[in-house]
């Protein structure tokens, strides 16, 4: 594939949901044969992922990625994007000095267009996207955390983040919160709404019995005992 198709596709990409029709047509624009035969066979990773654990592709806008980046702002650390799609979080992560950053994705075609993307900013080599399912990885290092995923999927998720995440970190859920958990700050309004979460406030809300349907996971510490805040 040349420069100019992905180019094409990038900007096909931007800012809009891509459904199967929206797929097909984005093959023919770009002469991307192979992407029409991947589209009508379900998206590649998705199969091996339980239905109700699926998400699909919707890109962030411009407003929405400003919106988290800002939740984020004067933070360091290792920042994960869970369905990181085309990179645009990733990128903007790593320009912001959130580092390392890393995206999880199991499309290989987003795969490819967020690697291409990366290269075309110049920080290929120092921004990670992998094709892993997102909740087989380990989560225990990370400090920031960027979701946009669907509803249906906040439940789950947020019982491993509990399971996994440092007390230390923040997660920041983009379009849909976390309906267990209390926010830390918001911004925006509707879709472009954004919601930051501590957590070691969220810990600390889920044992005194603050936050229903949420329970508090024990942290390890490095010797393999408690932490000092669970002994």
């Amino acid at each position: 594939m040349d420069t100019e198709a992905l180019d094409e596709l990038a900007g096909q990409l931007r800012g809009e949901a891509l459904g199967g029709r929206g797929l097909l047509q984005l093959a023919t624009a770009t002469g991307l044969a192979a992407y029409a035969v991947w589209a009508a066979v379900l998206m590649p990773g998705f199969r091996r992922v339980p239905l109700h654990l699926q998400v699909p592709y919707m890109p962030s806008s411009a407003q929405q990625v400003a919106n988290v980046m800002a939740l984020l702002r004067g933070r360091s650390g290792k920042t994960a994007d869970l369905g990181s799609g085309d990179g645009r979080l990733v990128l903007e992560a790593h320009k912001q000095g959130l580092r390392p950053a890393v995206g999880y994705e199991l499309n290989p075609w987003l795969l490819w267009l967020a690697k291409y993307r990366a290269w075309k900013a110049g920080c290929h080599e120092q921004v990670s996207f992998l094709k892993q399912d997102l909740w087989k990885a380990n989560l225990s290092d990370c400090y920031n955390v960027t979701v946009f995923l669907a509803p249906s999927v906040k439940p789950p998720l947020a019982a491993k983040l509990l399971a996994e995440l440092p007390d230390e970190a923040r997660v920041v859920a983009g379009r849909f919160p976390f309906p267990s958990w209390t926010p830390s700050s918001t911004l925006g309004q509707g879709l472009e709404q954004a919601w930051a979460y501590d957590m070691k406030e969220v810990r600390r809300a889920a044992r005194c019995g603050g936050t229903p349907g949420v329970t508090a996971a024990p942290r390890a510490s490095p010797t393999g005992g408690l932490s000092p805040g669970e002994q």
